[in-house]
């Protein structure tokens, strides 16, 4: 019979700590088994793909999640100023939870309703803000592209140290965003 209180919700909420903590290499069974005081066999009952399946649900849970955060940044916004929130929003996140952020699949499963949702999600919250510009079709999915591409370039260059120079990394995205909107504006 399953612990009273641990749900498998609650299992991703222990693995989301530890990966917070330790990265990825610390996401293991025992580890989550351990901060949730359970025995790590307990854990298959919540999770019975094993640690395969709590890495998916984590991933699932960290697209999820950057969908909420980019949906509520450029809430009431339009425009410019929904591109610049999308932007710095995702940043922040990246920034904030750099190994959860790291979860997030590039290309979700197509076999996986859970991990194609999430990303549907995060992907419809980039298309209502280009609606904004009149983009609509393809050129709505290649402008998404061009923003993923500008987001998560940014995102993984950051987390990953990859700039050290003491210029203000504020002032780069800022920059980087101002050229992503004049893009927009302009779009063919």
């Amino acid at each position: 019979m399953p612990r009273a209180g641990l749900t498998p919700a609650a299992v991703v909420d222990h693995a989301l700590e530890l990966l917070d903590e330790q990265g990825a290499q610390g996401l293991t069974l025992a580890a989550v088994a351990a901060r949730a005081k359970v025995a790590t066999p307990s854990l298959y009952k919540h999770v019975p793909g094993g640690l395969a399946e709590l890495r998916r649900l984590v991933a699932v849970r960290a697209t999820a999640e950057l969908a909420e955060r980019l949906s509520d940044a450029v809430l009431g916004r339009s425009t410019d100023e929904a591109v610049a929130a999308l932007m710095a929003a995702y940043a922040d996140y990246a920034g904030e939870h750099p190994e959860r952020y790291a979860a997030v699949p590039q290309a979700p499963q197509a076999d996986d309703p859970e991990q194609l949702a999430a990303a549907t999600r995060l992907v419809e919250v980039v298309l209502r803000v280009l609606s904004g510009y009149g983009l609509e079709g393809s050129e709505a999915i290649h402008a998404t592209r061009t923003v993923r591409a500008m987001a998560h370039g940014f995102a993984s260059l950051t987390t990953g140290g990859a700039f050290r120079l003491a210029e203000d990394q504020a002032v780069t995205l800022d920059r980087m965003t101002r050229v992503l909107v004049e893009g927009l504006r302009s779009w063919p």
